[in-house]
């Protein structure tokens, strides 16, 4: 009878479990399926009430009409460029600065760490005016290095890669100084290929994060060739107008795509990652 009895609590545990987690996957991914279905839907049946969970006559037209309204490749290239450029150059700035502040002795270290994660309270929307007029000045608004170089800079990407450096052991830097590596050398052949697993977690989120955006290039950006694909969906709005909410949706559909992919493909490197930064600390 105790046998039964503890055998029994831990499958009611792992179905309660189970319940809980696709109860909380169906909210998640409801408003997501429901995009795809709508975007497949004619215009006229977008608004049927009760809504259809999977249309009656699925259609790819409002996918050709994306294409008709806008240069969904160029816009495309250009946050392909941009989300690249900026995901890269945020690992390589923390993972230099990381390593500096956490195996680097300089004076002013302590202050200066507390300023960096200071800017992490600050908004965008506070420092988008003199970024402006800096960039102004050197000429580079209304270009895609507008959106490139201001991004570098990264407070909680500084601050990751200095855990992980604190958390490897001091005893490999100084056998290869011994070696007669220098520091270069050190961060370059030592440190950093053990860091991979924080520099994947910077490199997807800020992949995510920037191909989404749409505040900094709705100010940075005024011609249209240089707009990326959050800034170039706005013009699909006017499909609302005619009851063409399956044009909108299908444009958003294709606009998920490449950020699915990315965090698909990159959610084993970012779940080892998150999992080794815990066991080191």
């Amino acid at each position: 009878m105790t046998t039964t009895s503890k055998s029994v609590h831990p499958r009611l545990g792992l179905v309660g479990r189970v319940t809980a987690l696709t109860l909380v996957a169906l909210l998640t991914l409801g408003p997501v399926l429901w995009t795809v279905s709508t975007s497949l839907r004619t215009p006229a049946e977008s608004f049927d009430l009760p809504p259809r969970p999977i249309p009656a006559d699925p259609t790819v037209e409002a996918y050709r009409q994306v294409f008709d309204q806008i240069d969904v490749l160029l816009l495309a290239f250009n946050s392909t460029l941009v989300t690249a450029l900026v995901a890269g150059g945020q690992m390589l700035t923390a993972a230099l600065a990381g390593y500096a502040f956490a195996r680097i002795d300089f004076r002013f270290k302590r202050p200066l760490f507390g300023l960096v994660l200071a800017t992490m309270m600050v908004p965008v929307q506070v420092t988008i005016v003199p970024v402006f007029l800096l960039l102004k000045e050197m000429s580079l608004t209304d270009t895609l290095l507008a959106l490139i170089i201001p991004a570098w800079p990264t407070a909680f990407g500084t601050f990751l890669m200095r855990q992980y450096f604190l958390g490897m052991p001091k005893d490999l830097g100084e056998a290869a100084m011994i070696d007669g590596a220098g520091p270069w050398r050190i961060f370059r052949s030592v440190y950093a290929p053990l860091a991979a697993p924080g520099l994947a977690i910077i490199g997807v989120l800020a992949f995510n994060y920037h191909w989404n955006e749409f505040f900094r290039p709705l100010i940075l950006q005024t011609s249209t060739e240089n707009f990326t694909l959050p800034l170039g969906l706005v013009s699909l709005q006017g499909n609302l107008g005619t009851g063409s909410v399956s044009v909108v949706l299908a444009g958003v559909v294709l606009s998920m795509i490449p950020a699915v992919l990315v965090f698909v493909v990159g959610q084993r490197p970012l779940r080892e990652g998150i999992t080794s930064a815990g066991v080191n600390r």
